[in-house]
Formats: C-alpha cells, structure tokens, sequence
C-alpha cells in the first residue's frame, strides 16, 4: 500500500534539488523564456474555472480539470522560483499581475469555445502535446541541473495530462460522433494559436519594463526565436504522433515521418531567421 501511494505521491517544490541551482551555468536567453513559461503556467487555474464550467454536469472531469489545473499552477510556481535564483531582481509577483491584467480567457463561458465537448478535449491533448514535447526539449537543451529537473517533472506532467484528456475524449466520442476530418481541423486551429498573444504577451510582461509598450508581432519574434531553437527532429517527432492520435489519425508512418521533418524545418528555419533578425 505505501508503495503504491508513494507512486501516486505527486512532486512538490520541496522534492526540487533547489541548492544544487549553478549560476554559472544559466543562459541569459533561455531565462527570458522560462520566466515568460512561469506567466502561463501559474494561468492555469483561470483555465480550471473555464473547464468546470464548460463541463458543468461532469463531476467526473471537473476533478480531474481541478487537479490538472493546481498542477499547472504548481509548474508555475517552480518556474518562477527559479527565475527569482537567476535574477534576484525578478519579482514574480509583479509580472503575473501585468500578465493575468492584460491577457483575459472566457472564464464566464458555459459552452466550449470550440463547439463541443469533444472538441474542447481534442485542444486540450494538443496544448499537452506541445507543453510535453517543450519542456522535454528544453530541458535537454538546458546545463543547469536545478532547471533540468523541474523541465523533467513538468514535462512527465504534461505527457500525462494529455492522457488524462485523451481517456476523456475517447469517452466524450461515444456521444458526440466528432469526424476525423472535424478534429483535425480543431487540432490545426489549436497548433495556429501557439503564435497568438498568450506567448508574446506572457513574454512581454515577464521581460520588459513597466513602461515598455506590448507589440504583438516584435514580442512573439523574440519568444519563437528562443524557444522553437530547443528543439530536435526527436521533439517533433514525439508531439507529431502525440497530435496524430488526438486527430483520430495513424500515429506512425509516411505522413508522421513526413509531417515530423515539415515541421522541424519550419522551427529550425523560423529559429535562425529571427536570429538573423535579431528579433
């Protein structure tokens, strides 16, 4: 019994090898990226509230929306503290304020903003898909071991919150005969919003100072070209067959191996042409 409690046992910052933290090894752009990572995070529980209204009349998923959303806050909370080890100046509380004022979801929504149910989970598995395959990615590219670590924790989070969110879909589908072609495009909608203001705000108000102006365009440049560079066909490869599966479509061969090298390229060209840019 203790053994299988303890496999339940989630992490906690306390379980974080915080002294371990090397300031010489923390890169000043990868910085930027975590501490606008934090902004989202903590944002977690806005999308709770969103969720459990959406599904009103499901006890079942509302535990799990709760539970998934106090796990997101925590990635936050290690984010952040981290950040604050990097940058003693970095007040984190500050910026979440600027952040959370700023960029506003539909909390008061009753219905998905995707159509359904289904629908709304197919989006879900997708943001899993990205956030498992970002912080596996980033934390390989990291040499600090005290990031490496919460990237782990986060990253093992995220691959089973798109589980969570899968196994709920497949029970959603039984109901609401959404078509391949229907959730593919959902799951295309959610991958064009990974360039919308939720990033590049969240890294203008981690980054700039308070009397700095929001520009949607320069700021989303400056967070795509830090974070699409972490990247390795290996990461596209695994979210690739993460997004396939959530579409309703075979998650391995010709159009996963070829969707996978489109979709490295397009990171590793739109990384080194913003550096170029100096965005």
């Amino acid at each position: 019994m203790q053994q299988e409690l303890a496999r339940k046992r989630h992490w906690t910052l306390a379980d974080i090898p915080w002294p371990q933290f090397d300031a010489a090894k923390v890169d000043a752009e990868t910085l930027k990226i975590v501490k606008a990572a934090a902004m989202v995070e903590h944002n977690g529980g806005d999308y709770g509230t969103y969720l459990c209204n959406v599904f009103h009349d499901d006890p079942e998923f509302q535990a799990v929306a709760r539970n998934w959303a106090e796990e997101e806050v925590q990635h936050g909370q290690a984010l952040a503290q981290w950040a604050r080890l990097a940058d003693p100046d970095f007040d984190f509380a500050v910026r979440f304020k600027r952040f959370a004022d700023g960029y506003k979801i539909a909390t008061e929504a009753t219905a998905s903003i995707r159509g359904s149910r289904a629908s709304e989970l197919v989006a879900r598995c997708i943001v899993e898909t990205g956030t498992s395959s970002y912080y596996t990615a980033l934390g390989e590219a990291v040499d600090e071991p005290v990031l490496k670590e919460i990237c782990r924790n986060i990253a093992a989070d995220e691959h089973r919150h798109y589980k969570l969110f899968y196994d709920h879909l497949r029970r959603y589908l039984k109901s609401e005969k959404l078509g391949r072609l229907r959730r593919l495009a959902v799951a295309l909608g959610r991958l064009r919003e990974s360039e919308d203001d939720e990033l590049a705000f969240a890294y203008f108000a981690a980054n700039e100072p308070a009397d700095g102006s929001y520009e949607r365009k320069r700021f989303n440049a400056a967070y795509a070209r830090r974070a699409y560079a972490v990247y390795r066909l290996r990461h596209v490869e695994r979210g690739v067959a993460m997004a396939l599966k959530a579409a309703g479509l075979k998650a391995n061969g010709r159009i996963h191996a070829w969707l996978a090298r489109l979709g490295f390229a397009f990171l590793n060209f739109r990384s080194r042409r913003l550096a170029a840019t100096r965005a």
